[in-house]
């Protein structure tokens, strides 16, 4: 079972930073997953502090400690309480999991979590701990068994409590109008990623403040467990050209989506395969090279721009309408990711001018497989050929 993780944020309007803070780690050696969304008292730079200082924490104590109630307990009790409005000056909600479904929630002062299964919120049963330092601070502690299809929501209050005060909504959105928002688009895409997800509910939520102007930092977290979708690129010829035929029937059988960037790559498949292939002549794109069609083949890029470019694209988050922002897509709607790298020196390519990043093919996929892996959570597997 993969566990999607997925995290999408909006400033309080008229604000220049994020006084909510998300982070989340894959642990590949044991299919742990950790996640906690932090928001921070008030807005602006002071929250981001706080919230950003409360999660990093968290995070660091989840990792050393085997017992999650140890590890947040020890936050609750450390984090300081405003002494103008007597509440803290961060909450958290945090989720420890992995991919046999086990997991430990828990919460201080963040709205409760949704826990959705067939179209149906459960509610669980939590022990509650009380802080030893401030009496008024209680913790919930939840154990669950996730299964396949199931999705746990974290919000901040900048969720429930939108349009409060309105003539519509003098309470605010609260839980109910957050359950309605997202079974509403379950019901209407019942597989919708984990992204795209929280992308819907932060932007539902602007929609619903007067002016859609966001009144508080908002933030929506969604753990989505299910099959993983896998995919596999291939990318440079095999150093020995012997294995080409061995390499290109692995690559063509592979149980997923497939990408090919590398024309000298297309070319060894199409040969080998017997396969024809079809450039793009309709689609502008840009400064890079067209993308190309193969029967059995989702994507066929060029090489080493095309790459280098997608490495620029994963880091900034945002892609352009070119054949590496198609990668880019193309790798983010994957959970499992496999690249076969052909080590034979490209000749086309090869110029000592050149920087490094273009010359050596291996330093993009290797700073490739860094985003992927630390920035957007993937599972990444890499074979050198």
């Amino acid at each position: 079972m993969f566990i999607d993780i997925g995290c999408n944020q909006e400033k309080k309007y008229n604000q220049n930073a994020y006084g909510d803070y998300f982070v989340s780690k894959r642990y590949k050696d044991n299919g742990r997953v950790i996640a906690i969304l932090s928001d921070g008292l008030g807005s602006g730079v002071k929250a981001n502090i706080l919230a950003s200082m409360t999660a990093t924490m968290l995070l660091k104590f989840m990792e050393a400690q085997t017992d999650i109630k140890v590890a947040c307990e020890t936050i609750m009790n450390s984090l300081p309480v405003c002494k103008v409005r007597k509440i803290s000056y961060s909450t958290f909600s945090a989720i420890d999991c992995d991919e046999e479904g086990n997991a430990q929630i828990v919460e201080e002062g963040n709205p409760d979590f949704l826990w959705i299964r067939d179209g149906e919120v459960l509610t669980p049963e939590y022990k509650e701990i009380t802080s030893k330092t401030f009496s008024n601070r209680h913790m919930h502690v939840y154990n669950l068994k996730l299964e396949k299809e199931d999705r746990i929501i974290f919000c901040s209050d900048g969720v429930t409590q939108a349009a409060l005060g309105t003539k519509e909504l003098k309470l605010g959105v609260r839980r109910e109008g957050l359950v309605k928002i997202v079974l509403n688009k379950l019901k209407e895409k019942p597989f919708i990623s984990s992204d795209e997800l929280t992308k819907y509910i932060v932007r539902q939520i602007a929609l619903i403040e007067p002016d859609h102007k966001l009144k508080d930092d908002t933030s929506a977290a969604c753990i989505y467990c299910r099959d993983p979708r896998k995919s596999i690129v291939f990318t440079g010829p095999p150093y020995n050209t012997e294995e080409d035929a061995m390499y290109a029937k692995s690559f063509y059988t592979y149980k997923g989506k497939k990408a090919i960037a590398g024309g000298t790559t297309a070319n060894l498949i199409a040969r080998e395969l017997n396969l024809d292939i079809t450039p793009d002549g309709n689609i502008n794109m840009g400064k890079l090279p067209n993308i190309s069609y193969m029967k059995g083949v989702d994507l066929v890029t060029e090489g080493i721009l095309t790459l280098t470019k997608t490495v620029e694209y994963l880091e900034k988050g945002i892609p352009e309408k070119d054949a590496a922002g198609m990668l880019m897509n193309f790798l983010l709607d994957s959970d499992e990711i496999k690249f076969m790298v052909g080590v034979k020196l490209n000749q086309a390519h090869y110029n000592p001018n050149l920087p490094i990043e273009i010359e050596i093919r291996r330093n993009v996929i290797k700073r490739i497989v860094e985003l992927l892996e630390e920035k957007y959570t993937k599972k990444v597997e890499v074979r050198y050929i």
